[in-house]
């Protein structure tokens, strides 16, 4: 995609974490404090109740979203999305439109993140996938022996007890839901039990070999 020129305000891409406003970095707030615009889903913008100014909520198809924000002109704006930018992010839409020259970037902390420390393993050498859109690539688990998959399909389950290696169907198995938010949620489903486990966008599914195999309901 053709990049923009780097004429114009900076648009700042804020990371907003997993979801509790309490995990919102003093930076983020900070960045959207100073911008005229706020733009991002619904769900984000009332991370920030108590800030004046314009918002325009995210709706529908985000391949809109940079024509949204170029219609602001000269106004400074702040791009608010999930967890960190630069993990699955709308970010890549906005600094391949606009230009990296452009663009600011505030981390955030991921779901990643918050997924592992849920579970307390490590999330050293996991390899992160995303099924947001469509289902991974059935040859994603060959070389992988702790894998974290970033849910947003609904047959997620299914397609993990179909094409899940024998190899790690004695892993440790987490579904962990909402996190972060008073109705968090971490279950330790069995291999078997796969096709039953429903998944949306705020569920992380980690598989890790090195750990031992239990069940929770």
């Amino acid at each position: 995609m053709k990049t923009r020129s780097s004429k114009g305000p900076i648009i700042t891409i804020i990371g907003c974490g997993p979801g509790a406003p309490e995990y919102l970095t003093p930076a983020a707030v900070q960045a959207a404090q100073e911008a005229d615009v706020l733009v991002g889903a619904q769900r984000l913008l009332d991370l920030f109740p108590n800030r004046p100014g314009k918002r325009l909520v995210v709706q529908g198809n985000v391949k809109n979203l940079p024509a949204a924000i170029e219609a602001e002109g000269k106004c400074t704006v702040a791009a608010l999305v999930t967890g960190d930018p630069g993990l699955y992010s709308l970010a890549s839409l906005i600094i391949a439109h606009f230009g990296r020259q452009r663009c600011r970037v505030i981390p955030g902390v991921s779901s990643v993140q918050a997924a592992f420390a849920a579970i307390g393993h490590s999330w050293a050498g996991a390899t992160i996938i995303s099924a947001h859109k469509e289902d991974p690539p059935k040859d994603c688990f060959e070389t992988c022996d702790k894998v974290c998959i970033l849910g947003g399909r609904a047959n997620l389950g299914a397609w993990l007890h179909e094409n899940l290696p024998t190899r790690l169907h004695d892993a440790a198995i987490y579904v962990c839901e909402n996190l972060t938010l008073p109705d968090e949620a971490v279950h330790q489903p069995l291999y078997e039990d796969l096709p039953a486990v429903k998944s949306d966008g705020r569920v992380i599914i980690i598989i890790i070999a090195a750990a031992r195999r239990t069940h929770t309901s």
